[in-house]
């Protein structure tokens, strides 16, 4: 490993370094297995060495990582990253087709499977006419996969590269680190690449903020398709800590992950901590062993904020801000159980204030900038500020702008934030667009509009967030203006294609919808009637 550290500092840095000072230490806790940071290294080494001696040539600098809550997903990543490419991660809980599409649109030549996404990789690949590196670090015979994948190279775990022989490649610090596909209002997932560089600038700025050490144990709540993940990742191995990953089933009862864990950080959305309220877990001194818990993904109610400090007394309370094109986060506000409920408004906890070298505006629709103690739309600007969107030029022009009279580049929000008073903090207000928070998860409402269209044929259709909550919605009522229609078919057909949370909860057939004075379908009323039959019952 002596050439690890000699050229541009880059995402693995930090984790190459702590493996050497930390050997025996756990960087990785999934399922109560504990993996040291050297044997996670040697791990990684072993992938990234084959990924370079194997991969075919063309396609894109990306490597897709399909794993989910396991060893394979965390070496995977750092496989991709120490083999001089970004990381695609996807996701077997996502449905297949979904899954399909971002590895074509990614143009990965290469692809880290673990044991228990293995079974759908057959309908994934069925259309799949480009070759494929797969590797298959859990499976020591792999003929079988050979027949059933002919044209693609496959590798087992006997056959992977000798760590000695992995070389580090020259990476631009602003290259691609990953690439995440989010929510797209035109039907189509939107990839959102995140440099070296933007990453590094938020582990940075965090692990001084939360003074980050090698005792700490943090929770990994986030699937690694949402951006959140990236934290709990790279925070804690650039700090030599332990990144505990709880199972499906442990996050089923997320209070007893944390006191089963020994966690010392919380990091989750906020609907997390209201499930664990409505079950009665945020009981006074439960989480004692806490010293620091973060918030971010949806609005956070003071509510669960004062409860949660309650719970957890010994901990630092935060609420950060922040959309994948921004890195992660880039605000933070820190409760005070004093302070806080009289700066919060509409029962939400504020964003408090930029990250050091992030810059903020509150801008009207002309992208001026608005007077104090006005509303607007937040735009941001600073060393987080993603590369834009892959393959995508428009919809990056669109999004990343240039404000009159500013020589940078502002990432539109499309966020509702009052511009504070002095010493008040960024209040956020909801937002400008369809786009609207399920559990945390972006779902642009025109998305799944447009995956009903085609799977229904039905040309009037509306999807709206319903009930509301402080930062979106519980879940996502469909609206069909026709006569009649197999519903329950169609919710079947709409599992194969989007993800859980993208679901419509119910559908319901109009055979006309009310309009609006421009003609248009008239989404206001159609709320309305969710509201009269909640009064009704």
């Amino acid at each position: 490993m002596s050439d690890m550290m000699t050229s541009a500092r880059i995402l693995w840095s930090g984790f190459v370094a702590s493996s050497r000072q930390f050997a025996d230490r756990p960087a990785i806790d999934v399922a109560g297995r504990e993996v040291t940071y050297g044997d996670l290294a040697q791990r990684a080494m072993h992938l990234a060495a084959t990924l370079q001696a194997r991969t075919p040539a063309g396609g894109s600098p990306l490597t897709a990582v399909f794993a989910y809550r396991s060893e394979t997903a965390y070496a995977g990543v750092l496989g991709a990253l120490m083999a001089g490419n970004g990381y695609v991660p996807l996701n077997r809980t996502f449905p297949i087709d979904r899954t399909r599409l971002m590895l074509q649109r990614s143009m990965c030549r290469s692809m880290i499977v673990d044991q228990n996404s293995e079974a759908q990789l057959e309908g994934i690949l069925s259309e799949f006419k480009t070759p494929l590196l797969l590797i298959f670090p859990h499976r020591a015979d792999v003929a079988g996969l050979r027949e059933k994948f002919p044209m693609h190279t496959i590798v087992g775990e006997n056959e992977l590269s000798r760590a000695q022989e992995w070389r580090r490649r020259e990476v631009s610090p602003n290259s691609i680190a990953y690439l995440l596909f989010t929510s797209g209002s035109t039907g189509q997932p939107k990839g959102v690449m995140v440099s070296h560089a933007n990453v590094l600038h938020y582990v940075d700025y965090v692990s001084k903020r939360y003074e980050f050490t090698k005792d700490d144990r943090v929770s990994q709540t986030f699937d690694l398709t949402f951006d959140l993940s990236a934290h709990d990742l790279f925070v804690a191995w650039e700090n030599g800590a332990c990144v505990c990953c709880p199972t499906q089933k442990q996050m089923i009862k997320p209070g007893a992950f944390i006191n089963d864990a020994r966690l010392t950080v919380w990091f989750s959305v906020p609907s997390t901590a209201v499930f664990m309220r409505r079950f009665g877990v945020l009981k006074a001194d439960a989480y004692p062993k806490l010293r620091l818990s973060l918030f971010c993904g949806e609005a956070l109610p003071v509510e669960i904020a004062r409860q949660w400090a309650l719970a957890a007394p010994n901990s630092v309370i935060e609420n950060i801000y922040g959309p994948t094109e921004l890195t992660i986060a880039c605000t933070a506000y820190r409760w005070n159980n004093v302070s806080s409920p009289g700066e919060s408004e509409q029962g939400v906890v504020p964003i408090g204030e930029p990250f050091d070298g992030m810059r903020a505006l509150i801008v009207d629709d002309q992208l001026q900038q608005v007077a104090k103690g006005a509303d607007g739309e937040l735009v941001m600007t600073g060393p987080q500020l993603s590369l834009g969107y892959w393959q995508d030029e428009a919809r990056t022009s669109r999004a990343f702008v240039r404000l009159p009279g500013e020589n940078a580049t502002f990432y539109r929000t499309g966020d509702r934030v009052r511009r504070p008073e002095a010493g008040r903090p960024f209040v956020y207000l909801g937002r400008l667009d369809s786009q609207i928070k399920i559990l945390g998860h972006r779902v642009e409402l025109g998305e799944v509009e447009a995956t009903v269209r085609d799977a229904s044929g039905i040309d009037g259709v509306v999807a709206v967030g319903w009930p509301p909550t402080s930062s979106g919605a519980d879940a996502i009522e469909l609206f069909l203006q026709t006569d009649s229609f197999d519903t329950k078919g169609l919710l079947e057909d709409l599992r194969t294609r989007l993800p859980l949370y993208m679901v419509p909860r119910n559908v319901h057939v109009l055979s006309r919808f009310p309009l609006n004075a421009n003609g248009k379908f008239d989404r206001g009323a159609l709320l309305k009637t969710l509201e009269e039959t909640k009064s009704a019952s």
